[in-house]
């Protein structure tokens, strides 16, 4: 296991920020940990990554207890926190350079520099001081100085903000690659980037955690919250549309006109069109609504 997170929390007084989360990841992982404004995001990715110690609990990195071996488990992430604290009067190269010392590479220090700063496309802007820089190029000198000593285990806070599309495309791509060898914990408020990145999803709540699945394996659960409505140009029997595969429901309406519930609503929709074409059916129309991740969020934390 990459990460290893047995019974967590964190206190503040009488409020628990953190309250006994427990989960594990793997090597080549790109996993959304989502939650409201005050779920414990933050907090928790601060614990794993030895800026906070935790009231309770234990996290591991690689093996490494995040509080009996804080070096070992700092050498091993990469982490761009919300804020992403930089010396706005240093140059982006001096600033990596200071972070390469830091991490003591070396004389891997130039190679590395050059390394990220073409997989983060700062190029463009690497000679200009870091406070002269837009907030996006800002976010991608954070990205880098996270990369910098290539860490096994990434944690990026709202990675991607203050990105233009035309950024976030890239940054994106970026992260998607990252994932095929390294541990990706990505914390983002926009659904649609851990839908289009994540492999795997985590939802906390009030510090506690209420959701860990795959993305299909989540609609399935909310199964019956997304459906397909199709319309025949000649009768069906409602028996018939009930035993295609992954439809949980059917509810009839006027004329031939059908909605199919299901938690998969790709697989309803290829099973459809196979049924039109074997029973000499005609589809006059076919529209779906699928549980889109935004609207699972929404049902879990309200």
């Amino acid at each position: 296991m990459s990460i290893q997170v047995s019974e967590l929390s964190k206190t503040y007084g009488e409020q628990k920020a953190v309250d006994n989360i427990s989960f594990s990841l793997n090597k080549g992982e790109i996993v959304g940990f989502l939650g409201p404004n005050g779920a414990g995001k933050s907090t928790t990715m601060k614990m794993i990554t030895g800026y906070l110690p935790p009231s309770g609990g234990q996290a591991l990195v690689s093996g490494f207890d995040v509080s009996k071996a804080p070096l070992e488990v700092r050498k091993r992430v990469g982490y761009l926190p919300e804020a992403n604290p930089l010396y706005f009067d240093m140059y982006v190269k001096e600033f990596l350079s200071f972070i390469a010392n830091v991490h003591q590479l070396g004389k891997s220090t130039a190679e590395r520099i050059r390394t990220v700063i073409a997989l983060t496309g700062l190029e463009p802007e690497s000679k200009k001081k870091i406070g002269a820089l837009s907030k996006g190029y800002k976010q991608r000198v954070g990205l880098a100085q996270a990369l910098l000593h290539d860490p096994e285990v990434l944690i990026l806070d709202e990675p991607t903000s203050g990105l233009d599309p035309n950024q976030l495309a890239d940054i994106r791509q970026v992260i998607k690659n990252l994932g095929s060898n390294k541990t990706v914990i990505l914390s983002t408020h926009i659904m649609q980037e851990v839908e289009a990145m994540c492999s795997r999803v985590i939802i906390i709540n009030k510090g506690q955690l209420i959701a860990d699945d795959t993305l299909q394996n989540l609609q399935q659960r909310q199964a019956g919250n997304g459906y397909i409505q199709v319309t025949f140009g000649e009768p069906v029997d409602a028996a018939a549309l009930e035993q295609l595969p992954e439809v949980t429901r059917v509810v009839g309406s006027e004329g031939n006109t059908w909605q199919l519930f299901t938690g998969n609503v790709e697989a309803v929709r290829k099973n459809l069109l196979q049924f039109a074409l074997i029973n000499n059916r005609n589809i006059l129309s076919l529209q779906s609504n699928s549980q889109s991740l935004e609207a699972i969020f929404r049902q879990l934390t309200n």
